[in-house]
């Protein structure tokens, strides 16, 4: 019981140090795992990291990519990671804030990427989930789609999914839907 009215103190004693603020807020395990995550980021040269809510709070950040190769060279795209704290038992929630024809991502911006969903280990980081989304752009995949036009097209059409692709990135109409310029 002693102990406990020692621990009170000490915290009382810190609380009045930081001239009556609350102490430092302790991070959790999944703010660690983050941050050594983040520290140990190796990126393609087309790809780059921003903390839009400051470095305090690196639960939020944004992941623009630049297709160097395949059918959407020349495009920006920019990701959402939101950072569960529970990370890296869960999976990060990645959305895609660029509209773009892809048969991988949806016009809502949802990813169909296998290791955000079904094939997430706690072993994965943010550098393998990265890589993940620079191949979406490299090798689109029509076999597990999310925009199931786009696949279609991808996969009876190459050259008419290429036109759809270089108009959408244009900035213009690919069917009824339109795309804001994204080169």
């Amino acid at each position: 019981m002693i102990k406990l009215f020692k621990v009170k103190e000490k915290q009382r004693e810190i609380a009045e140090n930081n001239n009556g603020k609350s102490p430092v807020k302790k991070q959790s395990a999944g703010e660690l795992r983050l941050h050594r995550d983040i520290s140990e980021l190796i990126l393609p040269k087309t790809c780059t990291i921003a903390f839009p809510n400051g470095k305090d709070d690196l639960m939020y950040f944004e992941v623009t990519i630049r297709p160097d190769e395949g059918y959407y060279l020349g495009g920006t795209f920019l990701f959402s990671f939101q950072v569960s704290p529970i990370y890296p038992h869960e999976a990060p929630k990645v959305k895609c804030k660029t509209k773009v024809y892809h048969p991988n991502i949806d016009l809502e911006g949802s990813v169909c990427l296998n290791i955000l969903r079904e094939d997430w280990k706690p072993v994965l980081n943010i550098n393998t989930i990265i890589y993940g989304l620079f191949h979406l752009f490299t090798q689109p995949n029509y076999d597990d789609p999310l925009n199931h036009e786009a696949a279609a097209v991808l996969r009876d059409n190459p050259k008419l999914f290429e036109s759809n692709v270089r108009r959408a990135m244009a900035g213009g109409y690919v069917g009824q839907t339109f795309f804001t310029r994204c080169t």
